[in-house]
């Protein structure tokens, strides 16, 4: 056998332990789920990484330890977790203004501010890839992101106000981000509903079928009696109007996306913020999960400050978005941590499939990397976090400033070198998934 077939084979043995610690019993609960799930991962190094956090954070612990740019502080900022190129669209904030930023805080914690960037810069890498561009080319993608990121995270470091450094919006957002907001702009809450719900006998209802699951009265009562828990995770402002959370109709709903496979969820028709019926809300509920990073950071004080993993969610997710769903919040089902949050009508993802010319790519990369500065500097003293209690945008500006040169280098490096490993794992996974050798498939 080859040196090549064994350091194959003995990587093959490691994602499948690593899968066996991230995937083991949601898998044993709903196989079904994660054939779909896998089948979505085999089909690019792209989707594969999307799926495997959990591989990249335990191929990335190794820097913990110390590694450029971390130190006390710069190891214990509030990360988003699975910041990949894709995990970036619109959302309505609590104010009803169309904001392009960072989605989907499912795996957001409190860890290196490096890790963040790293994802990123790999994920770069293996869309350039796709898109047949060259090694010199991702190198200049990769240097534009962490120039953006380095010049974003300055100027919010050094005293420049939040209207000065403003939030992608219809008003200031350009190219493929403008798109994605336009996009939202155009859809409707009256949209979503007629895709979700019909109305019967005078009064709005959830509509059979579409990967809604009918419910027994006896869990009906269990997710209604999680609802009133969560009622009281909503900030005052929220509450204005108690009519808003009359529920009108709960449904369970399959794991779906390649993040959520096996995690029980549930839809709730709520009345909204009139009697009107166009204007009736759709929340889910749904399990939070160990986020991947989480496994590989040791800081008790870290690991104690949540209560459970929906409480993580939501209080991440409060902390790195400014002015959040207004419907964002948690709570407790047959003992296990529960996120809930809109179905938002408003919700479009960053399409790469038609950024191909590379100007633009280099554009839409440049403002990603300011919106991740943005999202690192949102969480901090500032936010009312005491996990944080520092001003992370002077810490990470410090330890670039340190050594500006290398920081870019850095990346590039990484961004480099993870691609390759990520496209040769995606090919290792195929063949074990396949040939039938990831247990309990």
């Amino acid at each position: 056998m080859s040196n090549q077939q064994t350091q194959a084979e003995q990587r093959g043995e490691h994602i499948l332990a690593v899968f066996d610690t991230a995937f083991g019993e949601l898998l044993a609960a709903d196989p079904a789920a994660f054939r779909v799930k896998f089948r979505k991962m085999a089909a690019s190094a792209f989707a594969f990484y999307r799926g495997t956090a959990c591989l990249f954070y335990s191929d990335v612990e190794r820097e913990r330890a110390g590694g450029p740019y971390l130190d006390d502080r710069t190891s214990r900022v509030w990360i988003h977790g699975d910041l990949h190129a894709e995990n970036f669209g619109t959302y309505m904030d609590a104010n009803g203004r169309l904001i392009f930023n960072v989605n989907d805080f499912d795996e957001a914690y409190v860890g290196p501010f490096t890790w963040d960037l790293k994802r990123f810069a790999a994920s770069v890498a293996l869309i350039g890839y796709t898109k047949a561009l060259s090694d010199e080319k991702i190198t200049e993608l990769v240097r534009t992101y962490a120039g953006a990121y380095r010049e974003r995270i300055h100027a919010l470091a050094t005293g420049a106000k939040n209207d000065e450094v403003p939030p992608f919006t219809l008003e200031t957002a350009e190219g493929p981000l403008l798109d994605a907001l336009r996009d939202a702009r155009s859809l409707t809450r009256f949209g979503l509903l007629d895709s979700m719900t019909e109305i019967r006998d005078f009064e709005r209802r959830f509509t059979a079928g579409g990967g809604s699951i009918e419910l027994d009265a006896a869990t009906r009562y269990k997710v209604l009696a999680a609802f009133d828990g969560y009622l009281e995770t909503l900030p005052e402002s929220s509450l204005s109007r108690p009519d808003s959370y009359r529920v009108k109709d709960v449904v369970g709903r399959r794991g779906i996306g390649i993040g959520s496979a096996g995690l029980p969820s549930y839809n709730i028709l709520l009345e909204g913020n009139s009697d009107a019926l166009e204007n009736d809300v759709v929340i889910y509920m749904k399990q939070g999960q160990t986020p991947a990073v989480s496994r590989h950071i040791t800081d008790e004080q870290v690991r104690s400050y949540f209560h459970h993993e929906g409480h993580r969610t939501v209080i991440s997710q409060r902390a790195l978005q400014a002015h959040a769903d207004p419907w964002l919040g948690w709570t407790e089902l047959d003992g296990s941590g529960q996120l809930v949050a809109e179905v938002s009508p408003y919700a479009v993802d960053l399409d790469w499939s038609d950024i191909d010319d590379p100007a633009e790519i280099a554009a839409v990369v440049a403002d990603l990397g300011r919106a991740t500065a943005t999202m690192h500097a949102a969480a901090d003293d500032q936010s009312g976090h005491s996990l944080v209690p520092f001003s992370t945008e002077r810490a990470i500006d410090a330890v670039i400033a340190a050594d500006e040169d290398g920081f870019a280098d850095l990346l590039v490096d990484f961004a480099h070198s993870y691609g390759a490993r990520a496209r040769a794992d995606h090919q290792i996974f195929v063949d074990l998934f396949r040939n039938g050798r990831i247990p309990g498939l």
